[in-house]
This record gives structure tokens, C-alpha cells and sequence, in this order.
């Protein structure tokens, strides 16, 4: 068991888990990971939290049952309606050993020394933002921040059709980061809670008010998971390092390649797996 490679596990509905991947593996590219997009039942933020619930929970024991011992949720929904049930519920019957960490945690715990005024702003998927998810986070460790949020309903689209630096995307752009300052103009900082939407990066950053810091969340879910793997030295010890990264779908291999290019700007190779 010595030899075998146990990868770093990071799950996603689709494609966007893949920018949480990239930050990941900027940082630490020693690790072996896998990646496994659940593409073909994508997308999960207009599901229900036992759909999502349910659908995250299969294919975290599916990494599981590769060889992970501790898997990333790359994907804001999943981390907002099932991270916590997979947490309290399965963990604990699965291998209290092994951990599952999600995207959300790590962002709210770095906002408060990103914002001055103490009003923050959330630009996600309507699951997203109907979870609550963000401002449950940010107010437990930030209880004077307030938080607004607005979803972009049309974001994703957008990248997932290679549109994203279209001039149809000015309008879809502007209107929602309009939608967001208009609720609370005392805004400073401002989440990108999909990890799709630092894809639209040139457009944001051209509407965006002045002033308003745009807060990605690659790097910082990177640095929490380097700061966590040092705390947790018996968990790191069991994770392989060979530098490498496979790539795993529910959808059809080709069209995973041909997006997965938008995301990664390099070739990969992909697998089929089927989740039930």
C-alpha cells in the first residue's frame, strides 16, 4: 500500500471546480490529484438540497473508494447543501479518518481582513445564494460584516459556451454587479461565491465600482488547504506525491476536453466514470 497513489480528490457538479484545482495545484504541485467532474447532471444550483445532497454524497464515496483520504469540494453548492450533512452524517460512518472540506469556509475566513467598510457582497448561483450559505460563514466569524447577495443566473452559461469574452456578456455582467451595488452601496469587497466566475474576470473587473476589491477564491481555498494539510500532518503523510492529475467525468470524455481547455489552457486526458 506503500506505493499506491493516493490522490487528492476534487469534486465538482461541472467544469468550475477546475479554477479550484488550478489555484490547488499552483500552490501545491507536489500531491497527486483527481479530479472528477459530474458533468452529465450538472448543473446542481437549481437542484434541490437532497438532490445535491445526494448526488455530492455518491461521488465523494466514489473518491473515496479510489484511493482518497481527503476530498475538496470545488463546487459552491455542494459545499452550501451537502457539505455539512456529509460531514456530521457520513464521515462517521464511512471512515472518520478521511475528511471532505469544502470552498466556502476558506473565503470567509479571509474577508474580514479584505474589507474596510464591513459590507460584502456575494455574486454566485441562485443555490448559492438561496443556501445563505456565505452569510451563515461570514457572520459566525464576522458577526459586524454585512453581507448582500445577489445570483447571476446566466454567468455560467456564459463560460461553459465560451462567451465569456463576448459583448453579450457586458450586459448579463453589468446588470447583476449593478443589481448588487444598488443594495448596498457601502460595499467593498466583493466574493465571486462560483468557481466559474473568475473566467468572466475582464468583464467584472471593467463594471465593478470603484474602489470594491473582487475576492476569487482559488488562492484563498489554496492557502486553507496548505495551512490545513501542515495542521494535520497523520492526513497529509497518507497523501501521495507524484505530481499528478487525472481526470475523471460523467459526461462524454470529448466535450469534458474540449471545455475543460477554457478552464486549464492545456490538454488533458479524461476518463468516464458513471455515479449511482
Amino acid at each position: 500500500m506503500k506505493d499506491a497513489t493516493l490522490p487528492i480528490g476534487v469534486f465538482d457538479s461541472g467544469y468550475g471546480g477546475l479554477t479550484i484545482l488550478h489555484g490547488i495545484r499552483q500552490l501545491l504541485p507536489q500531491y497527486d490529484y483527481l479530479y472528477l467532474g459530474d458533468n452529465a447532471r450538472a448543473p446542481y444550483g437549481p437542484r434541490s438540497f437532497d438532490v445535491v445532497y445526494e448526488f455530492t454524497r455518491q461521488a465523494v464515496l466514489r473518491l473515496f473508494e479510489m484511493g482518497c483520504h481527503l476530498v475538496i469540494l470545488g463546487c459552491n453548492t455542494a459545499s452550501a447543501k451537502a457539505l455539512r450533512s456529509i460531514q456530521q452524517n457520513d464521515l462517521p460512518k464511512w471512515d472518520p479518518s478521511r475528511r471532505v472540506l469544502g470552498v466556502i469556509r476558506p473565503t470567509a475566513e479571509v474577508i474580514g481582513t479584505l474589507t474596510d467598510s464591513r459590507h460584502v457582497g456575494v455574486l454566485a448561483t441562485e443555490g448559492t445564494i438561496k443556501s445563505e450559505s456565505y452569510n451563515l460563514e461570514i457572520k459566525k466569524l464576522y458577526p459586524d460584516i454585512k453581507v448582500s447577495g445577489v445570483a447571476c443566473p446566466f454567468w455560467v452559461p456564459l463560460v461553459e459556451y465560451n462567451e465569456a469574452d463576448s459583448p453579450g456578456a457586458d450586459y448579463f455582467v453589468k446588470k447583476r454587479i449593478d443589481q448588487l451595488m444598488s443594495l448596498d452601496p457601502k460595499i467593498d469587497a466583493v466574493i465571486l461565491g462560483c468557481t466559474h466566475y473568475p473566467l468572466l474576470m475582464p468583464k467584472i473587473k471593467k463594471y465593478m465600482y470603484p474602489g470594491v476589491r473582487i475576492v476569487p477564491q482559488g488562492e484563498y481555498v489554496a492557502q486553507s488547504l496548505k495551512d490545513y494539510l501542515h495542521r494535520h500532518a497523520d492526513l497529509e503523510q497518507r497523501c501521495s506525491k507524484g505530481g499528478s492529475t487525472r481526470y475523471l467525468t460523467t459526461e462524454n470524455p470529448e466535450v469534458f476536453r474540449d471545455h475543460a481547455q477554457i478552464f486549464l489552457h492545456e490538454p488533458v486526458e479524461v476518463e468516464n466514470i458513471t455515479l449511482a
